[in-house]
């Protein structure tokens, strides 16, 4: 695609609403003195000093020199990025106008909007998880929908998640390890409570804050205790759910039917990780690692780590039990065995997360508890559909995902000390954080979205050719530069004229046909 002219970027800034049409006009009039009073006819000049200046995000001044103007808003949320995408949402960060308070936007992927009973499932769940009021939790604030665009507002964090601490700094010290798991075991009760098991615990869904407080996020697998076959996760994702390196045995047989004994047993090998560096088992195929979460013990973390407290190294193993009988049988559980820990060994920790919101508990959205249900035996067969499912899950079309790790698997791990820095990510996993770039460098020209399945991408994504409007605007250069805004598309005089005109005509043929009777 050819490269923007000033004027061609300007012309779509201006329709884009991004900015404000004064603040932009004080912008170019302040960058064109910057320049000793020469119009610059740079496109990516102006972008660059348009995002260092504030007024757009180098997402956003991407899209509009890709020729991209459409779809920045949705509801009253400005959209600042894209964050990421899944198999079941489409991320975007996102600032309320009015109380500039930034949030992370899920939009439903457009194929499943035209079903009904997804649509009001999908609303039912979203609810659900938005009643949850816990400070381990991340928090939904809204759910809403803009013609075919539904999407569910979500509390956006600045931090790291676990997987990209340890990947960054190395192995984490005891203490601070057990720490951050008792505090993801406390949002996970919470959610418990609610009645809803999460299905996908793993580090990388365990993100640090900048005060050092874990938050779960991520709940896009929870699934109701108790639900029946007609329910939204059943429904629509038949395939083994989880991600395999932290998958519990009952889950790769059937993810539906776990309960939260299932998420226990993920926090134990998120425990794992964040000891060791690894997963309990990083090497072999996919459908070979599940099997060795069903049959074979974890290596030992001694055999990294010599001087590993035994004592925790006993809750890990239990919270890693192959059979759910012999796991704690509650999050809560977790949390109190480490919370015992931490104070055994002199350590101490902010007591103000255990009870997290203000809620409290909540009561189960079904009368079905997870200790109600009977224990799903790591040694049941596997039936020929997950053996089909384990083979697709093979290729990246398969809903059961193994997470790449970023740090080595063999080496010798690294400590990360309590008083290094968490470094910047999202709510999101994979997130791109929102930084000034320096004026000087380039802006990255964005590539086209091209997934078909995320409903804003037919917004953004159309694209207005330079052929589309003037090369040349046939302005003095001051215009250019936006010193005299620059209007474009019919006149409104003209479309006066043409309205007046077929309204006579109409006249005249109504005469006529009264004149022939």
């Amino acid at each position: 695609m050819a490269r923007l002219k000033a004027d061609h970027f300007l012309d779509l800034a201006r329709k884009s609403g991004l900015v404000d049409p004064d603040q932009l006009d004080r912008f170019l009039a302040k960058f064109r003195d910057q320049r000793g009073g020469q119009a610059s006819d740079d496109a990516d000049q102006i972008a660059s000093g348009l995002v260092e200046s504030g007024l757009m995000t180098r997402w956003q001044a991407d899209q509009i020199l890709a020729g991209r103007y459409k779809g920045f808003f949705l509801g009253k949320y400005k959209l600042l990025g894209h964050l990421g995408s899944g198999g079941m949402s489409h991320v975007y960060l996102a600032e309320h106008p009015l109380m500039h308070r930034r949030v992370a936007i899920k939009v439903l992927p457009k194929n499943r909007v035209h079903d009904s009973s997804y649509l009001a499932r999908f609303r039912r769940e979203a609810q659900a998880i938005a009643a949850l009021d816990h400070r381990n939790i991340v928090r939904a604030y809204d759910i809403d929908h803009v013609n075919d665009i539904h999407y569910l507002v979500m509390e956006y964090v600045e931090g790291c998640d676990l997987q990209t601490l340890v990947a960054k700094e190395g192995v984490l010290d005891y203490a601070r390890a057990a720490d951050y798991i008792r505090q993801a075991a406390e949002g996970l009760e919470h959610a418990h409570q609610a009645g809803l098991i999460h299905r996908d615990v793993k580090p990388a869904n365990l993100l640090l804050d900048r005060h050092n407080v874990v938050k779960v996020l991520d709940l896009g697998l929870a699934r109701f205790t108790g639900e029946d076959r007609a329910s939204l996760t059943v429904a629509y994702d038949e395939n083994v759910l989880g991600t395999a390196d932290y998958l519990a045995p009952e889950q790769a047989i059937d993810s539906h039917g776990v309960d939260a004994r299932a998420d226990i047993y993920s926090l134990g090998c998120s425990l794992y990780y964040v000891l060791t560096g690894r997963p309990p088992f990083p090497e072999g195929t996919l459908p070979q690692r599940l099997m060795m979460h069903q049959k074979s013990p974890p290596p030992d973390i001694r055999q990294q780590r010599p001087d590993a407290p035994e004592d925790l190294l006993e809750i890990c193993l239990k919270m890693m039990a192959k059979k759910p009988s012999a796991r704690y049988q509650s999050a809560q559980e977790v949390a109190d065995a480490l919370a015992d820990w931490l104070r055994a060994h002199g350590h101490g920790f902010d007591s103000s997360v255990l009870g997290g919101g203000s809620s409290g508990r909540l009561p189960r959205i079904t009368p079905e508890t997870a200790s109600e249900k009977g224990d799903t035996s790591a040694s049941r067969e596997w039936p020929s559909g997950v053996r089909a499912a384990l083979a697709a899950a093979t290729t990246e079309s398969g809903v059961l995902s193994a997470e790449p790790l970023d740090g080595p698997r063999q080496a010798a791990p690294r400590t990360a000390s309590p008083a290094h820095g968490a470094g910047k990510a999202t709510a999101v996993p994979r997130a791109v954080p929102m930084e000034r770039p320096s004026g000087k460098a380039p802006l990255r020209v964005a590539k086209p979205l091209e997934d078909e399945a995320d409903p804003l991408a037919e917004l953004i994504g159309e694209i207005v050719p330079p052929t589309a409007l003037p090369a040349e605007s046939g302005l003095p250069a001051s215009s250019t530069t936006g010193l005299g805004r620059r209007r474009s598309g019919t006149p409104p005089w003209l479309w006066a004229v043409i309205a007046a005109g077929a309204a006579l005509a109409v006249v005249l043929i109504l005469l006529g046909v009264l004149l022939s009777l």
